[in-house]
Parts: C-alpha cells; sequence; structure tokens
C-alpha cells in the first residue's frame, strides 16, 4: 500500500543563495550560498530519494514505474507516462537572481528535449523593500529590448515589485522575472530546468572565477513583451478550505490555512497531491498512522490515498496537484 512520501531535499549552489534555507526552514546542509532546496524532482541526474517509510530509498522515478496511475493518477499518468511533470523548490535570494525568461513547451521540446517552464511563486519571507521583477513596466519592441541590453539600463524598463508574506506570482513562459534580494519562496513548475538569462549584473561566480553565460538570442525568440495591468494573484484565506490560489494547465495549486481538524477527501482527484507547509506544522493521519509537517518541509500523496486528516493550532499549507 502507498503512504504519505517525504523526499530528501537536494540542496543547490547558487551565486545569489544565502543561509535562510537553513536558518529559517531548518535545512540540513554544510555549503555555503544554497539557494535551492528541490523537494521534489525528476530532473534527469536530480532525482529526489524517499525519505521515510516502506520505500525509503527509492527515487520518484521508480515508484512511478513501479506503481503507475496508481501513484500519479489514471489521466496524469496516461499523460505524462513515467515523467513526473512538476517540479517542487524553496528558494532563498540572498542577492537578485539574474534577468531571465523561460520558453514554452513546443519551444523547449524542440530545442531542449524539455518540458517548457511555468512557474508560480508564494512568498514566506521577504526583507524590509525586498522586491521582485516581473514582466514589464512600459510596452516595448524587440529592438527597443536590444538597446537597453546593450546600453546595460534593462532594469529600467522592468516592473518592480515589492513583496511581502503571502503574496503569489504567476509565471508563465515567455514572461521576464527575477527574484530579488532579502526574498525565500515556495516554487512549484513544471519539471524544466531551462533558463535563458538576459542580464546578470555582471558578477562573477566565485567558484569558477567567469561570469556566467546569457542566453539573449533565445530570451528574444520567447519573450513576451505585453504588459499587464497588475502581476500578482488575488486569493482567498478562508481557513479549513481549499481556497483556489493558482490554476493553470500545468498545475493546480490552492491555499489551505488549517485551524483545528479538518478531513480532506481527495477521491474524486486522479492525481498525486503535494503539500508545501509555508507556515506553522501540522500533523497529518492516513490508514491510522500520523505524519508531521513542519514549515519549509513537503510530503506527496500517491494518488491511491483518498483521504487524510489535519490536525494544527495554526498552519498555512499550499495543496498542489495535476
Amino acid at each position: 500500500m502507498l503512504v504519505p512520501l517525504k523526499f530528501v531535499p537536494l540542496f543547490k549552489y547558487r551565486i545569489w543563495g544565502g543561509e535562510k534555507l537553513k536558518s529559517v526552514l531548518n535545512k540540513d546542509y554544510d555549503s555555503d550560498a544554497i539557494g535551492e532546496s528541490w523537494e521534489i524532482s525528476d530532473v534527469p541526474n536530480d532525482e529526489t530519494i524517499v525519505a521515510n517509510g516502506q520505500f525509503k530509498g527509492y527515487t520518484l522515478k521508480q515508484l512511478i514505474q513501479e506503481f503507475k496511475g496508481e501513484f500519479l493518477g489514471e489521466s496524469v499518468y496516461k499523460q505524462f507516462g513515467e515523467a513526473f511533470p512538476l517540479l517542487i523548490k524553496f528558494i532563498d535570494a540572498k542577492t537578485p537572481l539574474s534577468i531571465q525568461v523561460h520558453p514554452n513547451n513546443e519551444y523547449a521540446k524542440t530545442h531542449h528535449n524539455s518540458f517548457g517552464k511555468n512557474e508560480m511563486w508564494y512568498i514566506m519571507q521577504a526583507d524590509q523593500d525586498a522586491n521582485i521583477i516581473v514582466g514589464f513596466e512600459k510596452e516595448i519592441d524587440k529592438t527597443q529590448f536590444k538597446q537597453h541590453l546593450e546600453d546595460k539600463t534593462v532594469l529600467d524598463v522592468m516592473h518592480h515589485e515589492n513583496v511581502a508574506k503571502g503574496d503569489a506570482f504567476y509565471i508563465p513562459t515567455g514572461r521576464i522575472h527575477a527574484i530579488g534580494a532579502g526574498v525565500m519562496l515556495a516554487e512549484i513548475q513544471q519539471t524544466s530546468d531551462v533558463t535563458y538569462r538576459v542580464y546578470d549584473y555582471d558578477r562573477v561566480d566565485k567558484t569558477t572565477g567567469k561570469t556566467r553565460d546569457l542566453h539573449t538570442d533565445q530570451a528574444i525568440e520567447v519573450l513576451d513583451f505585453n504588459v499587464e495591468n497588475s502581476y500578482k494573484t488575488l486569493y482567498n484565506k478562508e481557513v479549513n478550505t481549499s481556497n483556489t490560489l493558482i490554476h493553470s494547465p500545468y498545475f493546480k495549486t490552492n491555499f489551505l490555512p488549517v485551524k483545528g481538524e479538518l478531513t480532506k477527501d481527495y477521491t474524486n482527484t486522479d492525481s498525486f497531491v503535494i503539500y508545501m507547509c509555508v507556515s506553522g506544522a501540522l500533523s497529518i493521519t492516513h490508514a491510522e498512522k500520523e505524519y508531521v509537517l513542519q514549515t519549509g518541509e513537503t510530503m506527496l500523496f500517491p494518488a491511491s490515498i483518498n483521504q487524510v486528516v489535519l490536525k494544527s493550532n495554526n498552519a498555512e499549507i499550499l495543496e498542489v496537484y495535476f
């Protein structure tokens, strides 16, 4: 019988990484400048393994190969086969990420044999005046954009938005973006590691002694130059309710605040379900066994699990499924 699963995170050095994944989320690692904790990953050569129970040591891929639709959900298995469609992360930006953009499914398939990279951010913590870059501030075209790149004034045409805990943003493919300094967030995305950098502050990576590669030609091919009125996602925060946060063709995420006891029934959800605990702690009971989920921890429920009971004094989780 499949049970709720935790995976061993993969910790990723990043030129912009900080210490919050350790100091705030209690992640266990010794390296410096860890920018990302890959919680659940099926990226080739970066597959997470099960941390607990009878399947301890199994990779995500081995579970899918053995249990197929029972693990993924029959409709998910039919669509993706043995490829897990999502990559789940926590990110800590001590300094800004590069200005970047991701390609869509068609472009990524043709050029990288990969999924595209639609993603979302849920801000877990932000220093005072911390901001993100998402989209353009005003209408420009490719020629003007190239000129801004040459002049190193590209930041002037980006939309900067100050952020606070609980803010959420959907980043579709083609939308230019960057996480700013002092922001820690949960990221849910398609399984893809394809990023096109367009500007990286001319900084040198201490591990290589070189600046990082830019991918401006590919970026310009996939960029969406449309300007939106607002880039932030508004949502309800009703307690003990799965409040719609971001529902896209690539994943569905709800905001679920838990207070007291709550029974969740997934009988009609033909998909695995992932919980990311973004605040507080909760206990989860399934088949008379209790599991604990703390802030900064992630748990996957295979599709065959139909019912769980949640208990908490005050927890907030992101509920993710396909």
